[in-house]
């Protein structure tokens, strides 16, 4: 292997996030979560769940709000015990932001994400001011954990709604006046941009969905994409570049998939990628789900 080629882990990783004060894994099984949301218990389908449950059903029963999917995908109907609620504070760390109820099963940010927010601050922290790029940035928790910990954020994604409750987020946490750029646009039409600028970063997260659709109609399908938009954001790290996050929902990709395709891309970089799965730890820490599949690289 060429010196320069960055060295890929042997074997994959686990990052476990443990419950915080607002959030824990209360139990899971049936294909079911039940999870605590700040003030509220909450149940969500999950079909990785495929043991049994271990609190009794009527706990199960008193849950505030139950997802009911109405197909394959995330979409589907909440049902409450008592009036919903349009939002409500949640906070991790120093970051605080709104939990909602939203039409996709997801309560507007995802905890699993916590173990790469604790990874990102230790990065950020202490290195001055560094650019960060966090594109497909949904709801802004790790801009947000980022700007707190000294960068200069970026923040992209193709949600007018989404940048809007990310921005709201800046101002609940005391970050509004922070150097963090708001950018409602397609993320792969934004790194071209860049790319022709010759901008460059010094941290990059990259965090799409299996499918999405831009503000202009554009269509961001992962299979087909994500190697273009990989190779944009490898030309956009600087010399002292920190990292590059990737992370990925879809069922047929995997955290060696990711690596290797990391590894392609930043074939003259060196330095290390580590890659394995994103799992969030039951309350009491004997099961735990695994959620996500991640690479990252650093020098």
């Amino acid at each position: 292997m060429d010196a320069t080629e960055p060295r890929v882990a042997d074997a994959p990783g686990v990052m476990r996030t443990q419950g915080w004060a607002d959030y824990a894994l209360l139990d899971s099984g049936g294909g079911r979560k039940l999870e605590r949301y700040g003030r509220f218990t909450v149940v969500r389908p999950e079909p990785q769940c495929l043991w049994a449950p271990r609190l009794p059903p009527e706990v199960w029963d008193r849950a505030d709000a139950v997802f009911d999917p109405a197909g394959d995908e995330d979409e589907g109907r909440w049902r409450f015990r008592a009036a919903p609620v349009d939002t409500w504070p949640l906070a991790w760390g120093e970051v605080k932001f709104k939990g909602r109820f939203t039409a996709f099963r997801h309560l507007a940010f995802f905890p699993e994400q916590a173990a790469n927010w604790a990874w990102l601050r230790d990065a950020v922290r202490g290195a001055g001011q560094p650019r960060v790029l966090n594109l497909f940035g949904y709801t802004g928790v790790a801009s947000l954990v980022m700007a707190e910990a000294g960068a200069a954020v970026t923040h992209v994604d193709a949600s007018k709604k989404a940048v809007g409750w990310a921005r709201e987020n800046a101002e609940l946490s005391g970050l509004a006046d922070r150097p963090i750029r708001w950018i409602t646009e397609d993320a792969r039409k934004y790194v071209q941009r860049e790319a022709r600028r010759g901008s460059r970063y010094e941290g990059i997260i990259l965090d799409p969905p299996k499918y999405g659709r831009g503000p202009g109609g554009e269509v961001w399908r992962l299979f087909d994409d994500l190697p273009e938009l990989a190779g944009l954001c490898a030309e956009l790290l600087s010399e002292n570049a920190a990292f590059l996050v990737l992370n990925a929902y879809a069922e047929r990709i995997s955290g060696a998939a990711l690596s290797g395709l990391l590894a392609e891309k930043l074939a003259n970089r060196g330095g290390r990628i580590e890659w394995g799965e994103l799992s969030l730890v039951q309350d009491g820490g004997q099961r735990q789900v695994g959620m996500s599949f991640y690479a990252r690289w650093s020098p």
